[in-house]
């Protein structure tokens, strides 16, 4: 493939250094399938840098938050970019379930989906289908930046796209734990989010994340998941939360960068204001 520009009279042939090429390797979902467990964090405002920084640091995927904070389209398509430099896999948690709002995200490269409020099993296949190209989805065809602009041949495109995207529910409502079984089943989605944060405003207990009724809650679903072929994704706080989850089949870890700079700006002012009179 070739491209003509001009400049002034002279016409310069310029050979198309992608042709040929393949889409980057979702590492994240490559990693979770060989059962090595992932981290990475929510990046829950609209900075490019801190999802490079996250990369560079050695996430294995950020979450761009588009259901919670101020992050629109335009900024996570900049942030997926800055995932694919600093060779993070970029997944973006998407608020409304809707095909033509989800396949946006997509066709700007994301990886990944996560979408929250996952209640049965028709908004569980309408994620799959949104996500995933024909025969095994309803996803449009769009020659956008996840295709290279469709510098790469689209039928290797499409293929690649469907092995690569990593479909991800979150079941976080009373209707969604009452339909649970049918969520967790259903094909083409591989990993199942499990927040405890929504979990302990359910049962009304807010903010009680670490509640026995919260915590058993997760753990009994673990199995299920697991035995459905899917993979099981939670927050963790520390070391010591790790060690539980992981001993239980947790393999995506996931905390937060709001977290992080809250946690680590109180230490550091706690440790420095001891020296100020």
């Amino acid at each position: 493939m070739y491209l003509f520009f001009l400049n002034g009279s002279v016409c310069i042939l310029i050979e198309n250094s992608y042709k040929g090429e393949k889409m980057q390797k979702n590492t994240m979902k490559e990693k979770m399938l060989s059962g090595t467990p992932v981290i990475g964090p929510f990046v829950n405002f609209p900075s490019p840098a801190m999802v490079e920084m996250m990369g560079w640091l050695g996430m294995d995927f950020v979450i761009i938050d588009c259901e919670h904070g101020s992050t629109d389209y335009e900024s996570a398509e900049n942030m997926i970019r800055a995932a694919e430099l600093s060779s993070t896999s970029p997944i973006v948690r998407i608020g409304m379930n809707i095909q033509q709002h989800i396949q946006r995200f997509l066709d700007a490269g994301a990886q990944g989906v996560l979408i929250p409020l996952v209640n049965n099993q028709k908004d569980a296949k309408n994620v799959v289908n949104s996500t995933k190209y024909p025969p095994l989805g309803k996803r449009g065809m769009f020659g956008g930046r996840s295709s290279m602009y469709a510098a790469q041949s689209m039928s290797e495109y499409v293929k690649e796209a469907n092995e690569e995207m990593m479909v991800g529910l979150q079941i976080e409502t009373m209707e969604g734990l009452e339909n649970q079984d049918e969520i967790i089943n259903t094909e083409g989605a591989d990993l199942i989010f499990l927040g405890p944060g929504d979990l302990s405003s359910v049962f009304g207990i807010h903010g009680q994340m670490t509640n026995p009724k919260v915590q058993k809650t997760i753990s009994d679903m673990i199995p299920k998941i697991k035995s459905a072929g899917k993979q099981v994704g939670t927050l963790v706080f520390d070391g010591e939360s790790a060690k539980k989850w992981i001993g239980e089949g947790v393999n995506c870890l996931v905390n937060s960068t709001n977290r992080f700079l809250s946690s680590g700006t109180s230490s550091y002012l706690e440790e420095v204001r001891k020296y100020i009179k």
